[in-house]
This record gives structure tokens, C-alpha cells and sequence, in this order.
């Protein structure tokens, strides 16, 4: 009997630890439902409008800086490559150089360029004027178990992998299947949760393309959670099976004496 018991104890033990030591991974690898060929469309691009508080670069040149200059706030000098920095305040406008004050929130960045060069062209300042407008300080918040930090956007198209990228990706740890971003609208904000393991939910989700000021949070996995806790993660240790199978096997062995 004791024999029987010893074995059993000795096949549970071995059981236990093949399938600790065995076990997979799961929802770590990014777009898990997108085979060779596949094709999946992608959410339309959600273009970013400037809104108050937003912070830009203008640049007005037409190839002779006597006439870029009255264009700049930099003191005797062009607007130059980089342009002016203005912010736009709470009302949605900014006052530029010879125009005034324009109102530029709800407009994308093309729009605005388009809106300074027909003013400059409608006055007689300058002929053919190229206007360039650039994001100054707009970025998203990336938050979790991930590189956290300010993310800054600077393309017209800017998605949530282009953030995450430039965050130096998500930790192993970290949970890829219900990604959360924050989004606030005209004083209300709404969660939504993206799921990176699928490219169907990823390219369809209404945050695919990140907005400024957009919040970003990767939850910590379950493991990770546990570690948190009192009891920690022993419970899914090797060393805790083994030691508590080991225990019933004596148990059993001393009630059978």
C-alpha cells in the first residue's frame, strides 16, 4: 500500500510540474487573425482639428525674407523653416502677424494653410505665398504596464500603433486584449477598449486613429496582479504543487501506517 501511495505521489508530482513548466503564453502576439492574404479594412482616418489650448508652428515664405519677415513674432528676423509657435485660445483663435485674429479650432492642418494663404493672397501681401502649419505640443498619455509618458503627434494620421511604437511597445506583462483609451469631446469623455490580438477588432476600433490628448491604458495581466497580493503568486509555482502534493502523499502514507 505504501508502495502505491509512493508512486502515485511521485506520477502527481511529475504531472504537476510538466504542466507548469509546459504551459503557453496566451493573447501576447499582436493581430492574431490576420493570415497571409488576408485583407481587413481599416476605420476611416479621423483627422485632428485644433482645438483651445492647442499649440502650433507657422511658417509664411515666398523666397524673399524682407517679405516672410512681417510674418514671424521672431524679433528682425524671417519666420524661417520652423515658424512661429502660437496657441490657440480659449475661444479657438490666434492672432497672426498683418491678419489679425483667425479662428482655427475645427480646422485640420491643411485647411488652416489654406485659410492664412487666400488671406495673405486677398490683401496684396504676397503673391504666391507657401504657408506651412506644423503641431507644436499636441500628443497623447500613455499610462499601464507599458513605456508610459507623453507620446507627441506628429503626422496627420496618428493611430494607437504608432504611439505604442513609440513607446517602446507593451511589457510582456501587459494585457493586449483590452486596451483602453480614453477620449473627452466637448467636455465628456468616453472609454473605449481596443483589442491589439485582433486585427478585425484593431483596424475597425473608432481610436484606431488617436486624437490629441487621447489617454492610453494597458491593464497589468492576471500573474502580475497576483504578485500584488499577500499571497503573491505562489499559487501558480511549480514548487507550490510539488510541496503540496508531496504533503498528501505523507499525509495519506501516516493515515495508512
Amino acid at each position: 500500500m505504501k508502495r502505491k501511495l509512493l508512486l502515485l505521489g511521485t506520477v502527481v508530482v511529475t504531472v504537476l510540474a510538466m504542466l507548469s513548466s509546459c504551459s503557453t503564453p496566451k493573447d501576447i502576439a499582436y493581430f492574431q487573425d490576420f493570415n497571409m492574404g488576408k485583407s481587413i479594412m481599416v476605420q476611416n482616418p479621423v483627422e485632428i482639428k485644433f482645438k483651445a489650448d492647442d499649440e502650433i508652428r507657422i511658417s509664411v515664405s515666398s523666397g524673399k525674407p524682407e517679405l516672410d519677415a512681417q510674418f514671424s513674432l521672431k524679433s528682425g528676423g524671417s519666420s524661417g523653416d520652423e515658424g512661429s509657435r502660437y496657441t490657440i485660445d480659449t475661444e479657438g483663435y490666434i492672432r497672426f502677424p498683418m491678419l489679425g485674429k483667425i479662428h482655427v479650432a475645427g480646422l485640420n492642418r491643411q485647411e488652416l494653410q489654406e485659410v492664412i494663404r487666400d488671406e495673405i493672397m486677398a490683401r496684396g501681401l504676397i503673391r504666391d505665398p507657401i504657408v506651412t502649419v506644423d503641431y507644436s505640443n499636441l500628443y497623447v498619455i500613455i499610462l499601464g504596464d507599458v513605456g508610459t509618458g507623453r507620446v507627441q503627434i506628429d503626422r496627420d494620421k496618428f493611430t494607437i500603433l504608432d504611439a505604442i511604437g513609440s513607446s517602446g511597445d507593451l511589457k510582456i506583462t501587459g494585457q493586449r486584449t483590452n486596451v483602453k483609451v480614453i477620449r473627452e469631446n466637448y467636455g465628456k469623455k468616453t472609454v473605449y477598449e481596443v483589442n491589439l490580438c485582433s486585427a478585425e477588432d484593431l483596424y475597425a476600433s473608432p481610436v484606431y486613429y488617436l486624437q490629441q490628448n487621447d489617454v492610453i491604458y494597458v491593464e497589468m495581466n492576471k500573474k502580475e496582479k497576483r504578485n500584488s497580493t499577500v499571497m503573491g503568486n505562489s499559487t501558480v509555482q511549480p514548487s507550490f504543487w510539488m510541496g503540496l502534493a508531496t504533503f498528501i502523499v505523507s499525509a495519506l502514507s501516516w493515515f495508512n501506517k
